[in-house]
């Protein structure tokens, strides 16, 4: 997050989210202890450290600017917006009306040991499923966090279509979901059966069937709601890692996150996180190990074979270097002279400047030693008024 964003967001939390200001505490500081707790997941005793603040301090502010950025969600959320009839996008241009993608990931939780068998999953690891509806630029649309691991994707999106502020579907538009929904009204669910997912159609193999043609368009479109997952666990290491709040702050940790990812892709020209994408360079294979051993023998046999023939001229080089290194010297050491002349010089001149007051000739005099074109038509002035006029307008 850059400066900017970071503004806005305090802005935001200040007009939006009711944060205020404390004796202690300013709402600049308190975002940033909010911020570092979920890019880092530190724990209270390293932030007691690096804020040298009190850990009950730590604790109250950061419980404070979660309720203010989750008061934010009507307005970081994303609007849905379908795919118009005339799209030219190669993802998108086959899915008229479509408003978004659908999926669940599974984040894993601390949670009591009477708890643990709801929340393990079919991996064995205890986590909440949560649901997640991006658009076609990765923005979050809903989100619904606080199901136990053990829970199926489609019960989960059945108590997002039941809830009073549940997921929305409009007469009309859909959404693109896997092979684990139903495809049904407002849901548009791959053929089962067939290829589907993206690493079966990367090695060149092209699809044979409209069935399989279809899936291949599909799976295109709907990898953006992985996208979004995939650089959501990337930007906050607290959902990364189990952390120790309480089940229900962690749910609510998990909107924040979803919601703050919004916010920055909505004000950064460039999402740092999609930079971060592997990109091969070291990888080598048997064979190209040995040709880059042998290149590097080949190179140093010819570097034995040229130091013979390179002794004689570099003992010739050594003594032009010896000859020119003294008359640069001797040119620098005139340089040198000639600066400090010129500077006391223009520190005279500024003295004589009534007008001015200390900071001004300061500022003046930085000005003028940086450019010395400015320097020298400065010294050539003679009226002491015709010097004034300039210094202020350069100062202006």
């Amino acid at each position: 997050m850059d400066r900017y964003t970071f503004r806005r967001l305090v802005n935001m939390l200040q007009t939006i989210g009711r944060l205020r200001a404390t004796r202690n505490l300013t709402v600049d500081e308190q975002v940033a202890i909010f911020l570092y707790i979920l890019a880092h997941h530190q724990k209270n005793r390293t932030m007691k450290t690096n804020f040298l603040r009190l850990g009950e301090t730590i604790s109250r502010y950061f419980n404070k600017v979660l309720s203010s950025v989750l008061r934010l969600q009507g307005h970081l959320l994303k609007v849905p917006s379908p795919v118009a009839e005339d799209s030219s996008d190669v993802k998108w241009k086959w899915f008229k009306n479509c408003i978004g993608t659908l999926d669940g990931t599974h984040i894993e939780v601390k949670v009591s040991e009477v708890d643990k068998p709801r929340y393990r999953n079919r991996k064995g690891h205890t986590s909440t499923n949560v649901l997640g509806v991006c658009s076609q630029d990765m923005q979050f649309i809903y989100v619904l966090a606080g199901w136990e691991g053990s829970a199926a994707d489609g019960r989960v999106l059945r108590d997002a279509l039941s809830r009073r502020n549940g997921l929305p579907i409009q007469d009309g538009y859909y959404y693109l979901v896997d092979a684990g929904y139903t495809n049904g009204k407002g849901f548009l669910a791959p053929f089962r059966g067939q290829r589907y997912h993206l690493s079966e159609w990367r090695t060149g193999r092209q699809p044979t069937t409209p069935e399989e043609y279809f899936n291949m368009k599909h799976s295109s479109a709907r990898n953006v709601i992985e996208r979004c997952f995939g650089m959501l666990k990337m930007r906050w290491d607290i959902i990364r890692n189990p952390n120790f709040y309480p089940i229900k702050q962690q749910d609510r940790i998990i909107m924040a996150c979803c919601l703050l990812q919004n916010h920055i892709r909505d004000h950064m020209p460039v999402d740092p996180i999609e930079t971060y994408r592997a990109t091969g360079l070291n990888a080598e294979a048997p064979k190209d190990v040995i040709e880059d051993l042998e290149r590097d023998q080949n190179v140093d046999q010819a570097d034995e074979e040229s130091d013979d023939d390179s002794v004689h001229t570099l003992t010739t080089n050594m003594d032009k270097s010896n000859d020119q290194m003294g008359k640069y010297m001797e040119s620098i050491v005139g340089v040198d002279q000639e600066r400090k002349d010129n500077r006391r010089k223009l520190n005279e001149e500024l003295q004589k400047i009534e007008v001015l007051t200390h900071s001004q000739r300061q500022r003046a005099a930085m000005k003028l030693v940086r450019d010395p074109n400015l320097l020298d038509y400065f010294f050539t002035l003679d009226d002491h008024s015709q010097k004034e006029i300039f210094l202020i307008e350069l100062l202006g």
